[in-house]
């Protein structure tokens, strides 16, 4: 991370009053569907209409209530930052809020400390000096929709992710602030969505206190030089780079320090995986014992080409993509045309931290008329290396087998 000085100049102000009704409307059906406008996902059930939600452009609608919206996967050959009105929305529990205005909201800093906080915007963001980090934000479930055999859930396709600048302030400064006492063992985390119906159980994740002092979590207020969206978590999101996404709390409003293991659903129940060192088990059959999902996965994409292309044969093909892990950076991505049997080294393009999208590129020359089939594989710096084949679980989480795209070379 490094240090953002413009990041603290950003205004204090309510959300606009128009927006926040144009939101309580999102809360339960599109602001507004894009006529004959569907996206189709090469698999079974995959086509998506295309709809337009406040300071969105058109992105596919997985629910209405909460808002799922997935990224048309061509936006990611445009730039390795994902633009605001392009990124994913997810949210677990259709009580939104409405509108937030700044001048009432507060973060409540509680439990296992020496004194508990309730800390207005601007209190946040005089803890520390800012700090800017580019990180990924890849929901747990992204790519769902290729398992097989397939499992419950949203059924996703590779656009459940995206990559941002995020400006803030360390966790750890919150917490120094409060002064965790001796004994503590947790940091869990709560936003302003709530359940509409009692019997369901509130969104609340939790990060171990090492983690969580580490510096490396931070809460956010801008995303690429702006307000975070009001759908990605206005005005502070808690960012935990390396993390799935399901730990990015969005509206965050309570932190509390516990001494003991929080055992809320969504880490005692959900968004768990085999406790086997793949965390896979074989397809189709139930794991004996699960734990929290925690990092990503090394994954490589073709962004520039699509299965389906036609292309010259004889001609120059240009390869472009993208490429990350959890955070120990990418070292190598190579492409294969030879069903893996060899693999040839892809160019990285500009590194702009150990978290984020890294471009690739190459160029191969067709030879020869007919299908045409090219794998990429990347290679993290801690040595992992995408598996070839699909590593399964129930959840369909984190998968990130070699992709494969189909071209005809005429």
């Amino acid at each position: 991370m490094k240090s953002n000085k413009d990041g603290l100049s950003t205004s204090r102000r309510t959300f606009l009053q128009t927006t926040g009704v144009a939101i309580a409307s999102a809360a339960a059906l599109p602001l507004k569907a894009m006529a004959d406008s569907i996206e189709t996902q090469p698999f079974d059930n995959g086509k998506r209409d295309l709809v337009i939600y406040p300071q969105k452009r058109p992105l596919m609608l997985i629910t209405a209530r909460p808002p799922h919206l997935e990224t048309p996967f061509r936006i990611f050959n445009d730039s390795v930052i994902t633009p605001n009105d392009a990124f994913f929305v997810r949210y677990h529990l259709a009580n939104l809020p409405m509108s937030i205005d700044l001048s009432s909201y507060r973060l409540t800093v509680r439990g296992n400390v020496k004194s508990a906080l309730s800390l207005s915007m601007e209190d946040i963001k005089s803890l520390a000096p800012a700090v800017e980090v580019v990180a990924v934000n890849q929901c747990s479930g992204n790519s769902r929709g290729y398992a097989k055999p397939r499992v419950f859930g949203a059924q996703l396709g590779n656009g459940s992710m995206g990559n941002a600048r995020w400006v803030g302030v360390p966790l750890k400064a919150i917490l120094d602030k409060a002064g965790i006492l001796e004994g503590a063992r947790q940091v869990t985390f709560k936003g302003l969505d709530e359940p509409v119906l009692p019997s369901t159980p509130r969104f609340i994740k939790a990060l171990n206190v090492d983690h969580a002092m580490s510096g490396e979590p931070i809460l956010a207020w801008s995303m690429n030089g702006t307000d975070i969206p009001f759908l990605n978590g206005y005005p502070i999101k808690l960012i935990v780079p390396g993390y799935s996404g399901t730990y990015w709390v969005k509206h965050l409003s309570e932190i509390e320090i516990l001494d003991h293991e929080f055992d809320g659903f969504f880490m005692s129940t959900a968004y768990r995986v085999p406790a086997t060192e793949c965390e896979c088990v074989p397809a189709g059959t139930a794991a004996s014992s699960t734990h929290p999902i925690t990092k990503l996965k090394v994954r490589s994409f073709i962004t520039n080409l699509k299965s389906g292309d036609v292309v010259r044969g004889g001609q120059p093909l240009e390869i472009k993509g993208i490429a990350f892990d959890s955070g120990t950076g990418i070292k190598s991505v190579e492409t294969s045309t030879d069903g893996g049997a060899t693999w040839s080294g892809a160019t990285l393009g500009e590194n702009l931290g150990a978290y984020s999208f890294r471009a690739w590129s190459t160029r191969i020359i067709p030879s020869s008329k007919g299908d045409l089939t090219i794998l990429t594989r990347a290679t993290a710096q801690s040595g992992e290396v995408q598996p070839s084949k699909e590593l399964w679980n129930p959840g369909g989480y984190m998968r990130n087998v070699i992709e494969t795209i189909s071209l005809v070379v005429a």
